[in-house]
């Protein structure tokens, strides 16, 4: 019984219960025949029967510590696969986790480079904005001195009042000048009239300057942050009813002549634009 115990106990530790029960089912069928065979053989004598006794349990013990060493080997080897399971899976799990995260890196590397990237292009537009905004504000300023050379103002005006009624073809036209270029308008408007009637082929027109309605006076220089309304020169021509209007000042032609050039203006400051290669 005490090496039953020690079986049974080494059987309890391992991780097969089952396989202990059934060892321990087949033990006790064993010591049980064992006791009937002692019963059936009472009249042997009592060195023979504690011989076959001690055989019996030498036989049983080394059958027990088989069996145990099976369990034991067999419990060591599903301990060794649950352990390198465990060890798989927590790996795995690891792996999985570290890829997130350098995917979540990878991301926001990517995001920050686009951001500023982005950042830099505005930049560089703004750069390129302020540079064609200098140079637009750089001419205004010079268009300011051409009313000072009166001869070739005088010219200038008479030009453009001839522009513009050839872009009209009205018969009868309003006029609005600056106020300080009025006595110069009427000193050129008949021979604006005759010019433009010479080149249309018509009528010389009706030209009305209108004394009610004049176009801002220049900037002053004195208040160079001033946004008040000026005009550096030049007329607006209208049709009497005030439908079409051809407006031909100097700021005018500025604006028209710094839009249609503004394509060559930043491929001067940028360069061309490269042509990719086939």
């Amino acid at each position: 019984m005490v090496h039953e115990n020690e079986v049974l106990a080494l059987k309890s530790g391992s991780s097969s219960s089952s396989s202990l029960k059934s060892y321990k089912s087949a033990f006790e069928k064993e010591v049980c025949d064992c006791f009937c065979l002692c019963v059936r053989e009472r009249d042997m004598n009592d060195a023979d029967v504690s011989k076959q006794i001690q055989q019996m349990v030498r036989f049983i013990r080394q059958e027990a510590d088989e069996k145990a060493n099976e369990i034991s080997i067999s419990a060591e080897e599903e301990f060794n696969i649950e352990k390198l399971q465990l060890l798989e899976n927590a790996k795995r799990k690891l792996r999985q986790d570290y890829d997130r995260k350098l995917k979540q890196v990878d991301i926001r590397k990517r995001i920050d480079y686009s951001t500023q990237l982005n950042a830099s292009r505005i930049k560089y537009l703004q750069a390129q904005d302020d540079v064609v905004t200098s140079m637009k504000d750089s001419a205004a300023k010079d268009l300011l001195r051409v009313s000072n050379d009166k001869n070739a103002y005088k010219k200038l005006l008479k030009a453009l009042i001839v522009e513009s009624l050839l872009r009209l073809k009205e018969p009868s036209v309003l006029l609005r000048c600056r106020e300080m270029d009025k006595r110069v308008v009427e000193s050129i408007i008949d021979d604006a009239k005759r010019q433009y009637a010479d080149k249309a082929k018509v009528g010389s027109p009706k030209i009305t300057i209108d004394e009610k309605v004049f176009l801002p006076p220049p900037p002053n220089p004195k208040l160079p942050d001033s946004h008040d309304p000026h005009c550096s020169g030049g007329v607006v021509l209208a049709s009497q009813d005030g439908k079409i209007v051809c407006e031909n000042t100097l700021d005018a032609r500025l604006d028209v002549a710094f839009r249609q050039k503004l394509p060559q203006i930043r491929t001067r400051l940028v360069g061309a634009p490269e042509i990719s290669r086939a």
